[in-house]
């Protein structure tokens, strides 16, 4: 694996501990897209540092048992701002 993939990976996986930041939004701020993302926290970061790639899986295991309620908010500030 080449460096500033490793690195990319490590610096990706610091913002979704620090911010509890989603795979979109991280994406959007590195400028990669969310499968690149995925990919690097899924599959590069456990050879790279596993500790650290457990502690983002957490992160995003708690996003995706949210998202349901993130979508219904945006959904009600949608339709609230249409009246």
């Amino acid at each position: 694996m080449k460096d500033y993939i490793e690195e990319r990976a490590l610096e990706i996986a610091d913002y979704i501990i620090n911010r509890k930041a989603t795979v979109r939004q991280t994406a959007e701020i590195f400028g990669v897209s969310k499968s690149t993302v995925h990919k690097d926290v899924t599959e590069r970061l456990p050879k790279i540092n596993p500790l650290v790639a457990r502690r983002v899986k957490d992160v995003l295991e708690t996003n995706k048992a949210e998202r349901h309620i993130r979508g219904g908010k945006a959904t009600k500030l949608k339709y609230k701002a249409l009246k």
